[in-house]
């Protein structure tokens, strides 16, 4: 169902991985785009590695009596259904409608999703089974947990379609890009362009820094006045 999940090239994962969900959020805003960050979407465990990947999109409505039950688990539109469909590298990103007293995955769903070699899951909700998630290995950006099974609260819908999960617009193969400030979007439209600077305003941001460590005064610096953008290009030439 839904639109055709595309891979994402090794070397663009590689790039993104070495800059910080914060210098994209600066990179984005300076190309007009200010709500990329998933609100609620923090890491399960303190120290998951940074993570890249195409977003593929489930989502969630609420519960309706007839339609959110535990015999919709086998139906042919389900979460089981959706992970089949999740491809290798892929960040599934979930649309709970920030609900957090219904866990929308537990640990034999992200055990799953693991095998399938699925990067991350990152929703706007809870999930539930927290040890056994764990022990799946799968890295999860959520809100929380919860004991009660999803159909408590939610009716899954969909897969592979547009959603909004942290108050986001996230389309199926937009980039997404975790860390330990969360969860960041890069529309796809702007994936080139981003990349075209990303890793210059990480390098950038890493010699300020070294800068304000060795003594020097925020004004002039960050922003840089001529004076430090030359000095920056300058040392920036040394290691390029």
């Amino acid at each position: 169902m839904g639109i055709e999940p595309l891979p994402l090239d090794a070397a663009i994962v590689r790039t993104l991985e070495g800059v910080t969900t914060a210098t994209l959020t600066t990179v984005l805003l300076k190309k007009g785009l200010r709500n990329v960050w998933m609100r609620g979407t923090k890491p399960l465990l303190p120290g998951q590695p940074r993570r890249v990947g195409r977003a593929f999109t489930l989502r969630f409505v609420p519960a309706r009596e007839d339609l959110a039950t535990p015999a919709s688990w086998g139906s042919p539109i389900s979460t089981r259904a959706a992970i089949e469909a999740m491809p290798a590298g892929c960040i599934a990103v979930v649309d709970s409608m920030r609900t957090t007293d219904a866990g929308i995955f537990g640990d034999i769903l992200c055990a799953r999703m693991q095998k399938r070699g699925v990067a991350a899951l990152v929703t706007d909700g809870v999930v539930r089974d927290l040890d056994g998630v764990l022990r799946t290995g799968l890295p999860v950006w959520c809100h929380g947990t919860a004991a009660p099974a999803s159909v408590n609260g939610l009716t899954f819908v969909s897969w592979q379609e547009p959603i909004g999960c942290g108050g986001v617009a996230v389309f199926p193969n937009d980039v997404v890009v975790v860390d330990s400030d969360g969860a960041v979007l890069i529309p796809a439209a702007f994936l080139d362009d981003v990349l075209a600077v990303a890793v210059e305003q990480e390098r950038f941001e890493g010699w300020v820094v070294t800068q304000v460590d060795a003594g020097v005064a925020l004004p002039g610096l960050y922003p840089p006045n001529d004076a430090t953008q030359a000095s920056y290009e300058a040392w920036a030439k040394t290691v390029r």
